[in-house]
């Protein structure tokens, strides 16, 4: 076995291994009331009532009445539980009956399961896709639609920044790497950049005097502020000087995760950092700057240590930033699988540490609802409530996944920001590219990457799809769908101008069901979509955009244009691969509204599938 398999092999082990056992979370909560079931074409649809502070829910399913129920696991996420109704299972084979029940979910995990189940039947599909409903209230006054998408996203190390080595297919690393900041900077909107590795060697080395040396942080952050954006500066890892164990090592580029040996020089260190920071940069501009205390200390591959020594790393760490400049913001823990939130809130509690966020990380899922946590801290220690970042994000915790690469990723990435709207701060895509080398370097041009852009730059799905979310004109207005699979497995937004010349309506068909990555017939739907409160009698220019397995589908282009011939373009493919590189779009005629003020349009909408309507008075 290869150095590179051995590596990949240990990961894969070792992954989901807790660092420590939990520590006890919030008490039990009763199971949602109210829970019902709608037999749909392709799928079930569950749906209940909130329970007041659930962070979210588990939904069980069973093949008889009595059991017995377990979680259903939709392939795909490392959380199953889901932040709120309704649900679609589309994990099943028409005709066939299922039994449901729900447990509300909380950081000490499921609390019990619903009393009486709900038995629900999927329909077979039949001779034309079944049709939703989008109604648009364009009458409605506009309310701001909070940019969670775009405040942050994930990257590899930034070191990156400064190679000078050839890169996988030939590339020019450290300048694709800088391009592709620039893109999601001006054609997402991305502000902050969140990367591993603050502590690197290329970064940081202690001198023979015991003192630091951040000359490597220097280079790379000054080629990093270079492209306007701000850096979330993640404390890791362990310089092998201060490391109680410099061989537990991760990833290929050996970053340490080892506990200090010394938690006084933990503490130099972060100040030290701070302290050069201000001094280089400025003291108001680092004030802007988020410091984040490690990445993933729940899981034994990134922290050799216990949950009460990441408290330590942690408590060190805030009280050294804090020390120099009290306005920095500063938070934690950075987890995996929404982990170890609620007893970091608890230890900041009892010992009175400063927490300005609280951050975490999920995968093939949307983020759960931490707002009853943060509400609960705030009340109880009279400080202002943290905010929620999640710093870690995406369809899938896999390296090498060919979701990736997929359409289906698209849906998904609109499913998780809709329903990050309300309840998060921040929910970071991660990551920006596909210049990435944490269990090895890019093999081929489509690798199933985490990237939103391959090594190249070339848009993915996914990538078009927080690119629709970023073209939404002016305010949200309120959108609901009705129908098969109504707000499960369609969805919708919608903005209009403050003058309502133009109104947005985006539109979706996805599923959590990672087994039809490929698509699925039973889940194609026709979307009419009805905009009410527009002028009366006012004609109205449309414009279509579409995200589906033949529009706005790289990787489509890549596979009928090499037939799996090879690894990476030669310099006439890559020609035809940037020609092709965009985002569909089509002329949808001209519309008019009625004398109430009211039109209508109808557009297919394939699972996967994604569609951006626009009208613009004339």
């Amino acid at each position: 076995m290869t150095e590179k398999n051995a590596a990949r092999l240990d990961w894969e082990q070792r992954i989901g291994l807790p660092s420590d056992q939990p520590l006890t979370g919030t008490a039990d909560l009763p199971a949602p009331a109210g829970l019902r079931s709608e037999d749909g074409t392709g799928h079930v649809l569950l749906d209940w009532q909130p329970v007041e502070g659930a962070l979210g829910y588990l939904v069980h399913r069973a093949d008889t009445v009595d059991g017995p129920y377990e979680p259903l696991d939709h392939r795909g996420g490392d959380v199953l539980a889901v932040p709120e109704p309704p649900y679609a299972d589309s994990l099943v084979e028409p005709g066939q009956g299922y039994w449901y029940k729900v447990a509300s979910w909380t950081d000490a995990g499921a609390g019990p399961l619903t009393a009486e189940p709900v038995r629900g039947c999927p329909r077979a599909p039949g001779t034309r896709p079944p049709a939703v409903t989008v109604t648009v209230h364009a009458s409605s006054a506009p309310v701001p639609l909070p940019p969670v998408w775009n405040r942050m996203i994930g990257a590899e190390h930034l070191s990156m920044l400064v190679w000078d080595e050839p890169g996988p297919g030939g590339a020019d690393v450290a300048q694709e790497y800088a391009d592709a900041l620039g893109i999601v900077r001006d054609e997402l909107g991305v502000r902050t950049v969140r990367a591993h590795g603050t502590f690197l060697p290329e970064c940081v080395s202690v001198r023979e005097d015991g003192s630091f040396d951040f000359s490597g942080t220097d280079e790379v952050y000054d080629r990093f502020l270079a492209t306007g954006l701000k850096p979330v500066v993640e404390l890791s890892f362990m310089p092998a000087e201060l490391a109680l164990d410099p061989e537990y090592t991760i990833f290929e580029y050996k970053g340490i995760a080892s506990v200090p040996r010394s938690w006084e020089r933990w503490s130099e260190l972060c100040r030290a950092l701070t302290v050069h920071l201000r001094e280089r940069y400025g003291a108001d501009e680092v004030a802007t700057w988020e410091f984040e205390v490690w990445n993933e200390a729940n899981l034994e591959v990134f922290w050799n240590g216990t949950q009460a020594q990441y408290h330590l790393l942690y408590e060190t760490a805030v009280r050294a930033v804090k020390s120099v400049d009290p306005r920095i913001r500063v938070g934690g823990p950075g987890s995996a699988a929404a982990k170890w939130v609620g007893p970091l809130l608890e230890h900041c509690r009892e010992h009175d540490v400063p927490i300005d966020f609280v951050s975490t990380h999920t995968y093939g899922n949307a983020p759960l609802d931490f707002r009853p946590q943060t509400r609960s801290f705030a009340e109880a220690t009279g400080l202002p409530e943290p905010e929620i970042l999640w710093t870690e994000w995406g369809v899938t915790p896999t390296h090498f996944h060919r979701v990736s690469d997929s359409v289906f990723s698209a849906p998904f990435v609109l499913r998780g920001m809709k329903s990050a709207l309300a309840s998060t701060d921040a929910l970071a895509y991660w990551v920006a590219t596909d210049h990435f080398e944490e269990l090895g370097r890019p093999p081929k041009l489509f690798h199933g990457g985490f990237g939103l852009l391959t090594v190249g730059n070339l848009r993915k799905p996914r990538f078009w799809a927080l690119r629709m979310l970023s073209q939404l004109e002016g305010g949200r207005i309120p959108a609901a769908v009705s129908g098969d699979g109504a707000e499960a497995l369609v969805e919708s937004l919608a903005t209009r101008t403050d003058d309502a010349s133009s109104v947005d309506v985006l539109c979706w068909n996805g599923t959590l069901d990672q087994t039809k990555i490929d698509g699925a017939a039973s889940l194609n739907r026709n979307a009419r979509v009805e905009v009410n409160g527009l002028a009366p009698g006012a004609s109205y220019a449309v414009t279509v955009r579409r995200v589906d397995e033949k529009h706005s589908n790289i990787k489509a282009v890549w596979d009928a244009m090499n037939g799996g011939h090879s690894d990476w373009p030669n310099e006439r493919q890559w020609d035809e691969l940037r020609a092709a590189d965009e985002l569909f779009e089509e002329c949808g005629g001209t519309v008019t509204a009625d004398g109430d003020g009211s039109l209508s349009l109808t557009v297919d909408l394939p699972m996967p599938g994604i569609r951006a309507l626009r009208l613009v008075r004339s």
